[in-house]
This record gives structure tokens, C-alpha cells and sequence, in this order.
């Protein structure tokens, strides 16, 4: 056994909720750059057409964007946007991933054997509750890693700041800017991840190639991440581009893509995918290994408490 060791007693909702939460804070703060290169690949080029934009591309690849945004803004650019980063994870993560299994319970009616459309519908569920919940943090956490910090470039000068001029200058729809793209890709991503997760893990068990421990939480993570990648890129960059644009430069998400789709080609859907898969990835590695430890951890603790001879 590997970690801390599985108890007898089930975790309590307040556990998932807490540990959900805490895991995907460690989880962004270890692949956060990862999530800012990411985020400047996907804008990269948008307010030009594809003969202008291949002209003048500023970042190319992962590792190229990192080193360009240290040369020219400094190591602490990668970690733009991380306090509102945290602050979406901690309320944002423990809706989507904390509440997952009791929505999934509510669904199957109590049922252990829970078919694959009530963990769709668990997911769906949770993802789109989540946005309700965290969506401006998600909007300046968006702003902060797009903005550059050289040449004058910078929109917000501290998280406190940016909430405040975005309500000044945008109104309270303009927190909330994105939700309908939002929804749709974390409705995805949650299915993707969660319900992926799930699977490979059960399918793991039962067919005992491994036990419930950290080589198995580690394969099932990857997996997942591997999965939601390749679902969720195109929602994932449309949402990226919608709510760090201009006022009046979109009329809606729709309008978003087709203009996407018109200047940049169908490719453009899948800007930023390598550094999306390297996040996605780590990060659910990171995050998974991490909940299903503190899970672990919170619940002995608890039982001690209750039962301390």
C-alpha cells in the first residue's frame, strides 16, 4: 500500500467538499504556468486574420511561451492572475469535484452500481453549479494571465483592482462575462474528468490490476486528462477568448467562434493544446493523487477524534 491507508468509513460530504478544494489549490500552484501559457496561445493572433497573425506570432510552443514571458515580463508573469486562480479552485473545485459523488448518489437513488448517464448527469450537474458559484474569479484569473506586463500593457494592477474596474467599467455582467461558454466547457470537463476518472478506476479494480492506492489514482488521472484534452479545447479556447476580449469586440460566444473560425481556420479551436494536455494532465494527477490522500487523511482523522481509545 502506497499513501495513507483506506479506512472502513466512507468520507463525509464536508470531507470531499474541504479536500476538493485544498487538492485543486496544490494542483494550481505547482502547474499554474503551464495554465498561463496556455492561456497566451489561445489569444495569440485573435484580432487578426491568419496571414497576419502567422506573421507576427509572438509565442511558439510551451516551453518557447515560458521562456518569451520571462525574458521580456519576468518569472513572476507566469504566476499572473494566481491569487484569483486559488480563489476560484477553492470555491470553483469543491462544488465540481467535492459534490460529485452525493449528486451521483442523489441520481442513482442510493445505489452503489451507478450507470454511466447518472455520472454524466452527476457531472453536468456539478460542472454547471460551479460556474454559478465561481465565475468571476475565473474572468479575472483569465484577464490577469492574458495581460503582459511590459510596455505598458498591464489592464489591472492587483486582484482587488481588478474586480473593482471590471464592475466599474463593464457593470456586474461584465464578472459574469462568459458564463454560457463557461457552463458548456465545464459541463464537458467535468464529465470528461470526473466520469473518465471513474471509469478507468472501477475498470482498474474490478478487473484487479491494481488496488485502490496511488499507482492506480496516478494511471486513472492521466487518463482523464488525456480524455478531457482533446474533448474540451475548442469550449476551452472560445471561453478563453470571449471573456478576455474587449467590451464590443464579440456580440456573444457564438459570434466568438464563427469569427474564430473565419480569420483563423479550424485549427485555431486547438491553439494552446499541448500546454492544455501538459496542464491538463499534471494537474489532474496532482489533484487526484492529492484528494484521494487527503480523503484519506481527514477521514482517520476524524474517526481518532470520535474514537480517541
Amino acid at each position: 500500500m502506497v499513501g495513507f491507508k483506506a479506512t472502513d468509513v466512507p468520507p463525509t460530504a464536508t470531507v470531499k467538499f474541504l479536500g476538493a478544494g485544498t487538492a485543486a489549490c496544490i494542483a494550481d500552484l505547482i502547474t499554474f504556468p503551464l495554465d498561463t501559457a496556455k492561456v497566451r496561445l489561445q489569444i495569440q493572433g485573435e484580432r487578426q486574420g491568419p496571414m497576419q497573425a502567422a506573421a507576427s506570432v509572438k509565442y511558439r510552443g510551451v516551453l518557447g511561451t515560458i521562456l518569451t514571458m520571462v525574458r521580456t515580463e519576468g518569472p513572476r508573469s507566469l504566476y499572473n492572475g494566481l491569487v484569483a486562480g486559488l480563489q476560484r479552485q477553492m470555491s470553483f473545485a469543491s462544488v465540481r469535484i467535492g459534490l460529485y459523488d452525493s449528486v451521483k448518489q442523489f441520481y442513482t437513488k442510493g445505489s452503489e452500481h451507478a450507470g454511466i448517464g447518472s455520472r454524466l448527469l452527476a457531472g453536468s450537474t456539478t460542472g454547471a453549479l460551479a460556474v454559478a458559484v465561481a465565475q468571476p474569479t475565473d474572468v479575472v484569473k483569465v484577464r490577469f494571465q492574458a495581460q503582459a506586463r511590459a510596455g505598458g500593457g498591464q489592464r489591472y494592477q492587483s486582484t482587488v483592482d481588478a474586480y473593482k474596474t471590471i464592475a466599474r467599467k463593464e457593470g456586474f455582467r461584465g464578472l459574469w462575462k462568459g458564463t454560457a461558454p463557461n457552463i458548456a466547457r465545464n459541463a464537458i470537463v467535468n464529465c470528461a474528468e470526473l466520469v473518465t476518472y471513474d471509469l478507468i478506476k472501477d475498470a482498474l479494480l474490478k478487473a484487479n490490476l491494481m488496488t485502490d492506492d496511488l499507482p492506480c489514482h496516478f494511471t486513472s488521472a492521466f487518463g482523464a486528462g488525456f480524455c478531457t484534452t482533446i474533448i474540451a479545447s475548442p469550449v476551452d479556447v472560445v471561453k478563453t477568448r470571449y471573456m478576455n476580449s474587449a467590451p464590443s469586440q464579440y456580440s456573444s460566444a457564438g459570434h466568438c467562434a464563427l469569427t474564430m473560425l473565419q480569420k483563423e481556420g479550424p485549427q485555431a479551436f486547438y491553439k494552446g493544446f499541448m500546454p492544455s494536455f501538459l496542464r491538463l494532465g499534471s494537474w489532474n494527477v496532482v489533484m487526484f493523487v492529492t484528494y484521494e490522500q487527503l480523503k484519506r487523511a481527514l477521514t482517520a482523522a476524524c474517526t481518532s477524534r470520535e474514537a480517541p481509545f
